[in-house]
C-alpha cells in the first residue's frame, strides 16, 4: 500500500528529468554560442567619414586577405565587393601570404582591377616572402597603383581624391617614404598604410583619412567589452584592433581583415570583414 511502483518512470523521477532538461538546454546554448563565436562567414562593415567632397565617394577596403579562399574562383568576396558598387578598391597590405599559394590573392587583384580603380600597399607578409618587389611589379602590371611612398589622383564622382601609400615597416623605408609625401591641406587625401601602431607618424601629415589593417581585429573579441585581445606589434588589448577612430582632424579606419585559414588561432567573435568607407559631404555643405 502507498507504493509508487505502479507509476510511470516520468512520474517517479521528476527531478532527474528536470535536471536532464536543464543540462540539455545548457549544452544546446553552449553549442550555439560556440558556433556564433567561431562564425567565419564574411561580413561587410560600413564607416562614414565627413570630408570636403561635393557628393559621397565609396571606397571598398580589402586588408589581410593572406591568400585565403572565398568560394570557387573567389566569387564570395568578389560578389560582396561588387554588391557595394564602390568608386574604388583599396588593398591595404598582407594580400599575398608568405605560406599559402598566391593564386587566390592574384585572382582577386586581377578581377577587381578590371572592374574598378584600385590601389595597393604592401604588408609585412609580402616582405616575408622575400619577393615584395616582384609582387609589386606583378600588381602594377595588373593595372593597380602600387603605392610605395607615392600617390595617385583619382577623379571619383566628379571630384579629385588623392591617394597616398607607404610600404610596410619591414621595408625599412617607412619613415623616408612618409617624409617624401607631399600633402596639401586643400586636397582630400587618403593614406594607405598597413600597420595601425604607426598612427602617430601618419598623423604628422594632414590626411583626411588613414586606412590600416594588420591587427586582425585582435583575433579574439568580446563585443561591447573587449574590442581585441592581442594584435601583432601592439600586444595585449590593442588600442587599434579594428574600427573607426578620430585622431585630431584625421579619421582612422582599421580593418579587421579577411584572414581565415592562414591563422593558427581561430577568430572568436571576430568574423572576417570587407570594409566600405564612404567619404561624405561635411554636415551643412550639401
Amino acid at each position: 500500500m502507498g507504493s509508487d511502483s505502479g507509476k510511470p518512470p516520468a512520474a517517479r523521477h521528476p527531478r532527474r528529468i528536470r535536471r536532464l532538461a536543464v543540462l540539455l538546454g545548457f549544452l544546446a546554448a553552449l553549442a550555439a554560442l560556440l558556433l556564433l563565436a567561431l562564425d567565419s562567414r564574411l561580413r561587410v562593415r560600413f564607416y562614414t567619414v565627413e570630408a570636403e567632397v561635393a557628393s559621397p565617394v565609396r571606397l571598398a577596403v580589402i586588408a589581410d586577405l593572406h591568400s585565403c579562399a572565398y568560394g570557387e574562383n573567389q566569387e564570395e568576396l568578389l560578389e560582396a565587393v561588387r554588391a557595394q558598387r564602390p568608386d574604388g578598391v583599396l588593398f591595404v597590405g598582407d594580400i599575398v601570404d608568405d605560406v599559402l599559394p598566391r593564386e587566390n590573392a592574384y585572382l582577386v587583384l586581377e578581377t577587381l582591377a578590371r572592374e574598378f580603380p584600385c590601389a595597393y600597399v604592401t604588408g609585412n607578409h609580402e616582405y616575408w616572402t622575400g619577393q615584395a618587389d616582384a609582387i609589386c611589379r606583378d600588381i602594377a602590371d595588373m593595372g593597380i597603383a602600387a603605392l610605395r611612398g607615392g600617390q595617385v589622383r583619382w577623379q571619383l564622382e566628379g571630384q579629385e581624391i588623392v591617394l597616398c601609400g607607404v610600404d610596410d615597416a619591414d621595408s625599412g623605408e617607412l619613415e623616408e617614404q612618409l617624409s617624401g609625401l607631399s600633402v596639401r591641406e586643400k586636397d582630400v587625401t587618403v593614406l594607405l598604410a598597413h600597420r595601425p601602431e604607426e598612427i602617430a607618424a601618419y598623423t604628422e601629415l594632414p590626411f583626411d583619412l588613414v586606412i590600416s589593417g594588420h591587427a586582425h581585429g585582435g583575433q579574439w573579441r568580446l563585443p561591447g567589452l573587449i574590442n581585441g585581445l592581442y594584435a601583432p606589434n601592439q600586444g595585449w588589448f590593442p588600442a587599434y584592433a579594428g574600427g573607426l577612430y578620430q585622431m585630431g582632424d584625421t579619421a582612422f579606419v582599421v580593418s579587421r581583415g579577411l584572414a581565415r585559414e592562414s591563422t593558427r588561432i581561430p577568430r572568436i567573435f571576430n568574423p572576417p570583414e570587407l570594409v566600405v568607407v564612404t567619404l561624405a559631404p561635411e554636415s551643412g555643405t550639401e
